[in-house]
């Protein structure tokens, strides 16, 4: 076994040993507030559609690798400007490899982002060998202007990714200082509006007004997160070479036909993020009534939320079967913090409840 384990030091370089894998825990038989999940199923009636729509489906044949109809769906759904492109993924996840993929190899090559944000972009960026630089976020979780921008003139970082609203923080980043970056930036932003459908705040309509962002998107948070299916939209001439480092075949028939079917009904997701946006201020107002919690403003599914000792309330909720993040392993700003997603009524109400008596008298 020696012999083995020296075998991988050797084969694999430093910094990926260094790595912790991303860790999902098993929820099953809990009530699950933890990844960001829209709570809805669908209709009955819209299952029995979808079910006879696959019936369409030839799993024997590759799946359209240029798949223009679900693409002419994303740009009606996300109000795509005509003379943009769009680049499907496999999630978001693939998208940002993609892009990171594209810096491998150059040494000079940096990759920035603000912190506390979305673990990927700094976990693929050091397994690819980049130069990651994080700049940390205000108390208030809003970004610092002048730290940013004094890290982009040192830096000159080829990739900036911000989260809009942030994840795990739950806030929309200035509009003023955004723009700022983008025109200070040497080389591309990428605004990631994975909770668009929550924030009702965008950057896409303003693609033509710079010539180095892109905007990604997912349908995950949406209610789509078992299809993996996330898209980045842009200048045509910046995703034709990215589309050359994209696998063929990348989004499966199932993913295709299922999408393009769930956004002809969309009515029944716009019910449920309002539903979700409605929940989520009355969780918000509950959670600021408890002297012990400090909870942040969100434009996102989720809130971010701080407690006296943040492994106590963790492991009493756990014990209660209740399933939320924990953060306080990662320290800094996330120092006994928390994150809950919104779930149904039910679930909120089960998860407040619990709360209370997970807190210290």
């Amino acid at each position: 076994m020696t012999n083995l384990n020296d075998k991988i030091t050797a084969f694999f370089r430093p910094e990926i040993l260094a790595l912790n894998a991303y860790h999902v825990p098993s929820a099953e038989g809990f009530v699950k507030l933890d990844a960001m999940e829209n709570p809805y199923h669908w209709p009955p009636e819209m299952v029995e559609a979808w079910l006879s729509k696959l019936r369409e489906i030839q799993p024997n044949r590759y799946p359209d690798p240029q798949p223009e109809s679900l693409k002419n769906t994303l740009r009606r759904h996300a109000k795509v400007p005509e003379t943009m492109e769009i680049l499907l993924g496999n999630g978001s996840d693939e998208i940002i490899q993609i892009l990171l993929m594209a810096l491998a190899g150059k040494p000079e090559a940096t990759v920035m982002a603000p912190q506390p944000t979305f673990v990927m972009y700094q976990q693929l960026a050091i397994s690819l060998g980049l130069n990651f630089v994080g700049v940390p976020l205000q108390s208030d979780f809003s970004l610092d202007a002048g730290k940013v921008l004094a890290a982009i003139k040192q830096y000159q970082p080829q990739l900036i990714f911000l989260a809009y609203p942030n994840n795990p923080s739950g806030n929309l980043f200035d509009e003023t200082v955004i723009a700022e970056i983008i025109k200070k930036t040497p080389g591309l932003v990428i605004l990631d509006e994975a909770y668009a459908p929550f924030a009702q705040a965008t950057f896409m309509d303003r693609l033509n007004q710079f010539d180095n962002l892109l905007v990604m998107r997912t349908l995950s948070k949406l209610g789509l997160a078992g299809l993996r299916l996330g898209f980045l939209a842009g200048h045509p001439a910046w995703l034709e070479q990215l589309d050359k480092l994209r696998l063929p075949y990348n989004i499966n028939v199932l993913t295709q036909i299922t999408a393009e079917f769930a956004l002809a009904n969309a009515n029944v997701f716009e019910q449920q993020t309002a539903q979700i946006r409605s929940d989520r201020t009355k969780l918000f107002q509950q959670l600021q009534k408890l002297p012990q919690v400090e909870a942040f403003p969100s434009a996102a599914n989720f809130i971010l939320f701080r407690v006296p000792d943040a492994d106590a309330v963790f492991h009493k909720l756990k014990q209660q079967k209740i399933l939320i993040k924990n953060l306080h392993p990662a320290g800094g700003l996330l120092t006994n913090c928390l994150r809950v997603t919104i779930g149904t009524p039910e679930e909120n109400a089960v998860f407040f409840a619990a709360l209370q008596s997970a807190l210290p008298l």
